[in-house]
């Protein structure tokens, strides 16, 4: 039985560590390299570097950053925010990350997917998909929540696999800072069209919650920004809720 994973989320702006709302709403969330380094000890499983903006501002994603993080942490650590090409990611590679996220870029030119897997190998591409529900479907969603592709998040899910991407990062902008729980259907539904592991993010706010995206939403790890960062659930805790839950952790 392969473990589930608990991936806390560093959003970053403007190199500070940032938390919102339906993606919208930003508030500081601390230092970043001080949220990674107590989010190793804790136990997480994986790390998640997300510069939020970069697309939007054109920008490059702040490898200087990344170098510092990665020099502190023993664990997976994905990074994503405006990769474009083999370079980008060559670069990410060599300041210390072990995977990377794309998601517009990859939208925009498929064969990126495709290349980045002949490239590093499919283990380490993570699709990052931001979708919302509207118009009775799940659409992706552009430039970190701000434009509408006209792409249903199934449909794309499943060519990107087929591309070589290895992972799924799946976040519902519906559910994104709610608290409520994460999306369990849509999670669901990928989980079980796609081959690859897939991550539920967006609208933890209870340990129930991933116990339910776990069990009901069939997904293979589950990120969370603002409960960890503003210690209402550590690690730990949640680890031991799982087990006791019958999930497959690693404590």
């Amino acid at each position: 039985m392969i473990t589930k994973r608990i991936i806390p989320c560093l959003d970053i702006k403007d190199g500070r560590t940032v938390k919102g709302i339906n993606f919208e709403n930003i508030k500081d969330a601390g230092d970043p390299v001080e949220l990674a380094i107590e989010y190793a000890k804790q136990g997480a499983d994986e790390l998640v570097f997300l510069d939020i903006t970069a697309t939007n501002e054109k920008r490059k994603t702040l490898s200087e950053l990344v170098t510092r993080i990665a020099k502190h942490i023993n664990i997976p650590f994905t990074v994503g925010g405006g990769i474009s090409s083999i370079e980008d990611v060559s670069i990410l590679l060599n300041s210390g990350a072990d995977k990377i996220s794309v998601n517009t870029s990859a939208v925009k030119n498929p064969q990126l997917i495709k290349d980045l897997a002949n490239q590093f190998g499919s283990q380490c591409v993570v699709l990052a998909i931001d979708t919302k529900f509207e118009d009775n479907d799940w659409y992706v969603y552009l430039n970190g929540g701000r434009v509408k592709a006209d792409l249903k998040t199934i449909d794309w899910a499943k060519e990107a696999v087929a591309l070589g991407a290895g992972e799924i990062l799946l976040t519902s902008m519906n559910n994104d800072g709610t608290k409520d729980g994460f999306a369990i259907d849509i999670t669901k539904q990928i989980s079980e069209a796609v081959n690859v592991p897939v991550i539920a993010s967006g609208g933890a706010g209870s340990m129930e919650h991933f116990n339910d995206v776990f069990k009901n939403g069939k997904a293979d790890a589950a990120l969370a920004a603002s409960v960890f960062h503003y210690k209402e659930i550590t690690i730990l805790q949640l680890k031991t809720y799982l087990k006791e839950n019958s999930i497959e952790i690693r404590l």
